[in-house]
């Protein structure tokens, strides 16, 4: 009797695995099925409306329109790359392109450089920041879009570009024949000491050979300053870039086998580990890195990585959010699918993707992780960190806003011309550290915005507009007309008051743009970090050892 019912269970175990096996097989086939069936009826649908529409139907755009609704689909990283665009792609992952390397700004009038890069064609050809581009190959700039210009501008490496420009203060005009190079965007924008004794690293991208990059100016620090009592790396505003490269900066202060990030897809064949290679540079030096909501991607994993292992601590804002990986696959005629392929997940076991894309809203938003969903991991001391939000900092900075006045004076380029004036006014290229206008000189700024429109709106006008226009729609505002128009008058505010009560942060910004002509984006930035906040947070964390050691304890 036992003997058959160990047959009878043997039997029955047996079916069980072969009826799994054929409804596997079958859901499988289900789903190619619905693949098959469903390609067909676009291919039917597409030849008789090619057929019979009564115009002619571009076959490029229709189907380009059909890949970018399927595309809507999914996550915004995930993309097709046409194969005039496969330079941007490049430039992703390289920092390469082939230009004169110089930045522009263009509005109804004219087209002027705003950034020269140290180095490049255009800084060799005696190019300025300020200068007036005329034309480019016989091409007036005049009413050009700014795309437009930058495709003139770019161009393989060794071509020439014929470029007419005007100084903006004497009004003369040069002609230049300048030879494109392959420009290389450093990821390391600057590397220095700050408050006598810490060092700062600011990367401003992840691409190749970035973590030689970082290592390299770590190293020269630490040479050139041996009484260095930390170091400050700089994330912030840093899209990401190449995972590779995120895991060799963070190898830089992590020791050798150690696990920065793992990846986990569909596609199981694809899951890796991805662990340090070789021995740390420095295992002992205070470390501080600085995030904001603009660092992403690799920046997050070399964030999390730190924070996870307890080698530093995270000074800032928190971080985007993005813990999805994607990969390059090639595609006919020379186009190519960047697709999402995995998640990344840090040390500690999470996964740190702030939107959930998989789950949409019935207009089709994704959302949000809510809190109630994330989950609680554990660093390597046993400090709590949570998943699904980006990286929260150990010790969270308030962001600063610039005041309204201050934007309109950046975005109308009024800031940017006084700078210009400045420097061609004052040949002797000033400290960049400790460069500071007078009273007299930020007088001067305000006296040539005479006559200059920078009107706008304070936010708290926006807002008393709005809800003007909300009690009109709900028929109130004649009960209340007279109190909205006795507040409108006291908020109606005085544009020169607005300029002296935000003389300190226009100040500041009128440095760095004058800087910039002398020592160009390193001198912007090192200027920059007198007044950074989160900067000097971080150097008062690193110059006091116990809160540097309570906030890796999490206390």
């Amino acid at each position: 009797m036992r003997r058959f019912l160990q047959r009878s269970q043997l039997l029955f175990f047996t079916a069980a695995i072969f009826l799994f096996t054929l409804m596997v097989s079958f859901r499988r086939e289900d789903k190619y099925f619905e693949i098959s069936k469903n390609l067909d009826i676009f291919s039917a649908f597409y030849r008789e409306l090619n057929t019979y529409y009564v115009d002619d139907l571009s076959a490029q755009q229709l189907m380009y329109k059909g890949i970018n609704a399927m595309l809507d689909e999914t996550d915004p990283y995930t993309d097709f790359i046409p194969e005039e665009n496969l330079d941007e792609l490049k430039f992703m992952a390289t920092g390469k392109y082939g230009g004169v390397g110089a930045s522009i700004n263009t509005d109804s009038e004219k087209t002027v450089i705003s950034d020269v890069y140290e180095g490049s064609p255009m800084y060799k050809a005696g190019v300025k920041p300020g200068d007036i581009i005329l034309s480019l190959d016989g091409h007036d700039t005049r009413g050009m879009k700014q795309d437009d210009v930058s495709k003139l501008l770019k161009g393989p490496s060794g071509t020439v570009l014929d470029m007419r420009t005007k100084n903006p203060v004497t009004g003369e005009e040069n002609t230049r024949k300048i030879t494109r190079e392959e420009i290389n965007v450093k990821p390391v924008s600057f590397s220095g000491i700050t408050a006598g004794d810490i060092g700062v690293i600011k990367m401003s991208q992840f691409t190749e050979n970035g973590g030689n990059q970082v290592q390299d100016a770590f190293e020269k620090l630490k040479a050139s300053h041996p009484g260095m009592k930390g170091l400050i790396l700089d994330l912030r505003g840093n899209p990401g870039g190449l995972l590779e490269e995120a895991v060799a900066v963070s190898n830089i202060f992590i020791d050798k086998n150690r696990l920065i990030v793992s990846t986990r897809g569909r596609i199981k064949n694809w899951d890796h580990d991805y662990k340090t290679e070789h021995q740390a540079v420095d295992l002992t030096m205070p470390l501080v890195v600085l995030t904001n909501h603009s660092s992403a991607s690799a920046s997050e994993i070399v964030a999390g990585s730190i924070q996870d292992l307890d080698r530093g601590v995270i000074i800032g804002q928190r971080s985007f959010g993005k813990g999805l990986v994607q990969t390059t696959r090639p595609l006919p005629y020379n186009t190519k699918l960047k697709v999402t392929t995995a998640k990344y997940y840090t040390p500690s076991g999470r996964c740190i993707q702030a939107i959930d894309y998989s789950h949409r809203n019935e207009d089709g938003e994704a959302d949000f992780v809510p809190d109630s969903l994330r989950k609680s991991f554990a660093t390597q001391g046993g400090r709590a960190v949570r998943d699904g939000g980006g990286i929260e900092p150990d010790d969270k900075v308030e962001p600063t806003f610039l005041s309204q006045v201050a934007v309109t004076l950046l975005r109308r380029q009024y800031i940017f011309d006084y700078a210009t004036q400045y420097y061609y006014a004052h040949p002797q290229a000033p400290q960049p550290a400790t460069f500071s206008l007078t009273d007299e000189e930020f007088d001067g700024f305000v006296q040539s915005l005479e006559n200059k429109d920078y009107s706008y709106k304070t936010r708290s006008e926006e807002a008393l507009e709005s809800f003007a226009s909300t009690a009109r729609r709900e028929k109130y505002f004649d009960a209340v007309s007279a109190e909205y128009q006795a507040l409108q008058a006291k908020m109606k505010h005085d544009k020169k008051q607005d300029l002296l009560k935000n003389k300190a942060e226009i100040k500041h910004l009128l440095e760095e743009e004058i800087v910039s002509r002398y020592y160009l984006q390193r001198g912007r930035i090192e200027r920059g970090l007198a007044w950074d906040n989160d900067v000097k947070e971080a150097v008062t964390v690193l110059h006091d050892p116990h809160q540097y050691t309570m906030l890796l304890k999490g206390k």
